[in-house]
């Protein structure tokens, strides 16, 4: 189930994308400037006035569009600023939608995000002595596969114009790292999650069914084959407590439809099932496909979905006690011990060459 959106908010928001991203308080009558080099500018702009140390982080978030997300993120990067006094701490989202619907004001005031590359590219006309890009992705998959991407054009100096001698590794001017996501190990990542949530949720577990429900690759590009740290996850929680379940949005074979299958085939035929977002934030997917509304019904026969219906509202209609005051709208981020799990990634993070001098013979 996805979220509709008006006529008009599209077509509003694809002038946006078409017109390279602007934001809010760019000139537009500046003659002879593009929007993307405005853009770029006022990141610039945000660094150069920001900066305090010499070393910095980039927090990566695929992003979204609600207030209860921004604050999330808000806080997170003060619990950063905390954590890491001797770098300065920026915000990034890697999904083009999630900045322009931001800009617009979809669901609150309007708020401006930047992609990782226009940060990157104004970290190294500062020439920051340490750059740590941290993800906050769940699982190694397709965005964190744009994190990667962003991380190696910057390294590559893509647009010609920083100082190919500051990128080089072998002169010693900047250390690149890659803070990993929270599920990059099957091991001990998975395990310290399960460990985390059941410290969380553990006294729903004991009197109902908690079901997560994460975003998860569409299976014909399963980026990294990320997938299946959602199996693991379901495993390692079950050997803590046999009511949690784990399933997405996006991953075939482990939709609403299939966690219910699971269920039964554990004698849960009936009780309270408590919903939890395992996604960085409570944004769209926790509000709508989640907690929301919507009740279709319309059955996919190809991959065994019920679309246009929320979680909350299939096992209602299942006959579980399941409604919104067993809908849990917070986000991985909100939970201090969740978030302490991305701290320590960050605090762990390792350092990438991803540099070729543009030179090569």
């Amino acid at each position: 189930m996805k979220k509709k959106i008006s006529l008009f908010l599209t077509a509003l928001l694809a002038v946006v994308m078409l017109g390279g991203m602007t934001s809010c308080n760019s000139d537009d009558n500046e003659e002879n400037v593009s929007n993307m080099e405005r853009y770029q500018r006022e990141v610039e702009q945000s660094v150069r006035s920001q900066k305090k140390h010499n070393k910095a982080i980039l927090l990566v978030a695929f992003g979204s569009t609600w207030q209860k997300a921004f604050d999330s993120f808000d806080a997170t990067v003060e619990a950063y600023k905390q954590a890491f006094p001797d770098y300065d701490v920026f915000l990034s989202f890697s999904s083009a939608i999630c900045i322009n619907r931001s800009a617009a004001g979809q669901h609150t005031k309007p708020r401006n995000y930047y992609a990782p590359q226009f940060w990157l590219q104004a970290f190294g006309k500062v020439k920051y002595a340490e750059i740590i890009v941290q993800s906050l992705q769940v699982i190694p998959g397709e965005e964190y596969g744009r994190v990667v991407n962003a991380v190696k054009d910057f390294a590559n100096n893509a647009n010609g114009d920083l100082d190919d001698d500051y990128l080089n590794p072998e002169k010693g001017n900047l250390v690149l790292k890659i803070g990993l996501p929270l599920m990059a190990s099957a091991d001990e990542d998975v395990a310290n999650l399960a460990k985390a949530l059941h410290e969380n949720f553990g006294a729903m577990a004991a009197k109902g069914t908690v079901a997560l429900m994460g975003h998860g690759n569409p299976d014909e590009y399963d980026t990294y084959r990320a997938n299946i740290r959602y199996t693991q996850l379901e495993e390692a929680l079950q050997q803590i407590n046999k009511n949690y379940f784990v399933g997405t949005v996006d991953m075939m074979h482990n939709f609403k439809t299939d966690v219910l299958k699971r269920m039964r085939a554990n004698g849960i035929n009936d009780g309270t099932v408590y919903c939890v977002p395992l996604m960085s934030i409570a944004g769209d997917h926790a509000h709508n496909d989640m907690a929301g509304d919507d009740a279709e019904f319309n059955y996919n026969k190809e991959n065994g979905e019920m679309e246009d219906t929320s979680w909350k509202k299939y096992f209602e209609s299942e006959k579980y006690n399941c409604n919104n005051e067993t809908m849990i709208l917070e986000g991985l981020l909100d939970f201090k011990n969740i978030r302490n799990l991305w701290l320590n990634h960050t605090k762990e993070a390792v350092v990438v060459d991803y540099y070729h001098t543009k030179n090569a013979e």
